[in-house]
């Protein structure tokens, strides 16, 4: 069939009004939304879980690290270069057999989580270390001249005075991984790229595509407007104190946000231990 017949086919299915449009599509944008909001909240959980840690390791066992001990710091250095060496639709697909291992199917937005999951752990930890290696050495020293242990300065200098830079780059990695979650949609991930694939490219539904690509651009400004927004107020050196309304918009955000990540958490929970 010709891509012109193709056109005028996409045309003539084509909703006459804006209402029927919203009727067809709606829900299923809705969804997509859903779907996209809940593979890029429970994968950056998943990846500061172990990125944390894994950030805060590479950070003390540095050269010029608290406990320096080269062989650690080479093996996580290496892992963390060879993930992220890999571009994530080829990672996608390499860990196809371990996400069908793990969730039961290797498509969908649950399953997607895991490779997304695993190519941002080595990405928060490259920036959690680089957030902590930002903290001026003189703080930690008079620390240590104080009796701190290793621990004390971990975690009551270390993520204590390199908050603001943590909270940036998770920002960062946040929008990241949201990019990622779109990428997946090539392979039936689910989310606003699955539904941009699906009919952008597939059934030549400009108009759908369009739309999506509208709110992914909104969903990364809104992650990235709240990350700055919290960075900022916890920023010491900005004496500047949250107006009420710009107060009461940061904690009604901050709800929806902490109640989305938590139900996707218990269902990403749910469907591996009922899968």
């Amino acid at each position: 069939m010709h891509i012109e017949s193709l056109y005028l086919l996409a045309a003539a299915a084509a909703p006459a009004t804006v209402g029927e449009w919203i009727s067809q599509y709606g829900k299923m944008l809705v969804e997509g939304i859903w779907g996209t909001v809940y593979m890029t909240l429970v994968s950056t959980f998943i990846g500061y879980l172990f990125g944390l840690p894994m950030g805060v390791l590479l950070t003390v066992t540095r050269k010029d690290g608290l406990k320096p001990n080269a062989p650690v710091y080479k093996i996580l250095d290496v892992i963390a270069n060879i993930v992220r060496s890999i571009p994530f639709l080829i990672l996608l697909i390499l860990l196809i057999p371990f996400t069908r291992a793990l969730v039961g199917k290797s498509y969908g937005t649950t399953a997607v989580i895991v490779p997304l999951s695993i190519a941002a752990i080595p990405f928060i930890a490259r920036m959690v270390e680089s957030s902590l290696t930002e903290v001026d050495a003189g703080v930690i020293e008079a620390a240590r001249s104080m009796g701190a242990s290793n621990m004390q300065i971990i975690t009551r200098v270390l993520l204590v005075e390199g908050k603001t830079s943590l909270i940036v780059n998770a920002t960062i990695a946040m929008g990241t991984i949201l990019g990622y979650s779109a990428m997946a949609g090539t392979v039936g991930g689910g989310g606003l790229g699955d539904i941009a694939v699906r009919y952008g490219y597939n059934r030549y539904i400009y108009d759908v595509m369009f739309v999506t690509v509208a709110l992914l651009i909104i969903l990364f400004q809104l992650f990235q407007t709240y990350g700055m927004f919290f960075a900022n107020h916890f920023d010491r050196r900005k004496s500047t104190s949250m107006k009420t309304g710009s107060l009461v918009v940061f904690i009604v955000f901050s709800v929806i946000m902490g109640s989305a990540a938590g139900i996707g958490i218990i269902q990403f929970v749910k469907t591996m231990l009922l899968r």
